[in-house]
């Protein structure tokens, strides 16, 4: 392995937009993303030492304009030691119900889906907002993931017009119910990376 490049992003809706960006970016594979048992999560990107700085400093950059955080690392050849902790197996975190971390799936989403992704502070407005999603477009729910300090992700997809209606319904939604509404976005044709780390 040339170069890995960590980039830990402020909280969960936000690292996927990141990390589809980072994966566009020529010359680079995403081959995680981690969770801090905490709302940070840690993408793993490697190539070559330019490369993954290159998509490093555009996923950096686009965070901080998606108003979360962002600060990355560069290592150029990496020790064995590292790698082998880089592509440790996710573990079970009891308390979330979910692994700490995402790696390529064996079969992935297709990557011709769209992907919406509604990100919430508390369960009750994104529960209520994924049924108006759900009732609003021809939408599929792919998952709902929790990283903590109660922020509380919610991924649909389908094809971009159904999942963009889907997104702003339930974005209206959180917003009518006072709930705090972290990040609605979506992503037209994610990269087939960030596809094998979503659930299928």
């Amino acid at each position: 392995m040339d170069s890995l490049a960590l980039l830990e992003i402020g909280n969960l809706c936000p690292s996927f937009v990141v990390a589809d960006r980072c994966a566009k970016a020529a010359g680079i594979s995403i081959i995680g993303i981690e969770s801090t048992d905490g709302a940070q999560q840690c993408i793993k990107l490697v190539g070559t030492a330019a490369a993954v700085r290159e998509a490093a400093e555009q996923g950096a950059e686009l965070a901080r304009s998606l108003g979360t955080t962002a600060f990355f690392s560069v290592m150029p050849r990496p020790r064995d030691e590292v790698i082998k902790l880089a592509k440790s197996k996710p573990a079970f975190s009891p308390l979330l119900g979910v692994f700490d971390a995402r790696v390529p799936r064996e079969k992935p989403m297709s990557s011709s889906d769209a992907i919406g992704l509604l990100e919430t502070q508390g369960l009750v407005a994104a529960l209520h907002a994924t049924d108006e999603m759900l009732k609003s477009a021809s939408v599929t729910l792919v998952g709902k993931e929790k990283i903590g300090a109660a922020y509380v992700t919610i991924m649909v997809r389908g094809d971009v017009a159904a999942v963009q209606a889907a997104i702003a319904s339930g974005k209206s939604t959180v917003e009518r119910l006072g709930g705090k509404l972290i990040m609605a976005d979506v992503i037209p044709r994610p990269h087939p990376d960030l596809a094998a780390l979503l659930p299928a």
